[in-house]
């Protein structure tokens, strides 16, 4: 095979209102894999020509499973995190953790603190 999964199609959308197909996991040393160039969570768009577009999730995994040695895809990268598969990082995505990560429990902390200083000089 050629190493990863896909979800999608006419009939199992993955995104609402969206039958587009995505890769939803790369199998380890497959063939997508040792390429390098597929991400998890790309969208594909096309394979070795033919469109994606309107087709059934079966139907695209038969076209994927008869494409034989050289493989063509076209794709769009994924711009941002969506509720999808989680993946590699795209280029130009800085690593480490997200903003709001480091925010949210600051702020939550933050307020704490307030809320209990507050309640302590209420009780002098």
């Amino acid at each position: 095979g050629l190493g990863f999964n896909i979800v999608g199609g006419t009939d199992q959308p993955y995104i609402c209102n969206d039958s587009s197909f995505y890769v939803s996991r790369i199998k380890k040393d497959g063939a997508a894999y040792l390429d390098g160039r597929l991400q998890e969570g790309d969208k594909i768009l096309a394979v070795n020509g033919k469109d994606l577009k309107d087709l059934r999730h079966q139907d695209a995994v038969e076209l994927f499973r008869n494409t034989g040695y050289d493989v063509s895809l076209k794709i769009q990268r994924r711009l941002q995190p969506q509720n999808g598969p989680a993946g590699h990082q795209s280029d130009g995505e800085s690593g480490g953790l997200p903003l709001a990560a480091i925010l949210v429990p600051g702020l939550a902390l933050a307020a704490t603190a307030v809320w209990i200083l507050l309640r302590y000089r209420q009780r002098m």
